[in-house]
């Protein structure tokens, strides 16, 4: 769909990691049916912070086997893998997404029912286009439902709830792939690293210190 991209790439997702901050504040907040009516509960007390913990610790995780699948690929389609940094589900995006829509607080029982409400509508239009279920189509078919959902102030009428979705999904990606070691090298970022040796900065830089 010229001069639209037919396949969705990493420099785009980079360009929204601001947006998926530490708290992930999704910026959509509607759903394509009626809004969500889990009611919360109590979380527990504070984590141990010398404890390894895994998905599914905190609280019941959210996604069956078909909406995993289909969830892997809908990252891997936003952050596929390149010649320098791993695909999106190889980092733990997956049980990232599904433990962040599982959280019993408000925000995230919103995001849940957008979340599992787009998952639907990704394989309703799977098997209406293709008769297959999004992840089981091949890269070209995936790209073309995304295609119609990835630009949301390009969507259409048709699909404007459908692009709200996956702009709260690919936040959701970009912040879940970025927050991994992983990804701080896919953008450069480098951290306090150790050295063996001291190294004095160049002159200009002390000299505009004042040092």
């Amino acid at each position: 769909m010229d001069p639209k991209p037919t396949k969705l790439n990493r420099r785009e997702a980079i360009k929204l990691v601001a947006a998926a901050t530490a708290s992930i504040t999704v910026l959509q907040q509607k759903t394509f049916g009626a809004a969500a009516t889990i009611a919360g509960q109590p979380y527990g007390v504070d984590p141990l912070l010398n404890k390894a913990y895994k998905s599914g610790d905190f609280w019941p995780l959210t996604l069956n086997t078909e909406q995993r699948a289909t969830v892997l690929a809908l990252t891997d389609l936003i952050l596929p893998a390149d010649d320098k940094s791993p695909a999106a589900s190889e980092v733990g995006t997956v049980d990232f997404i599904d433990e962040w829509i599982s959280a019993p607080y408000e925000g995230q029982r919103r995001d849940r029912q957008q979340i599992l409400d787009g998952l639907a509508w990704l394989n309703q239009q799977s098997e209406n286009r293709f008769s297959k279920k999004f992840a089981d189509l091949t890269l070209k078919e995936q790209s073309a439902i995304a295609d119609d959902i990835c630009y949301l102030d390009q969507a259409s009428d048709k699909y404007r709830i459908a692009a709200e979705f996956f702009a709260s999904f690919r936040n959701l990606a970009a912040g879940g792939y970025y927050a991994t070691s992983q990804g701080w090298l896919d953008i450069g970022y480098v951290g306090n690293l150790p050295t063996d040796k001291f190294e004095v900065p160049p002159q200009e830089v002390l000299k505009k210190l004042g040092l």
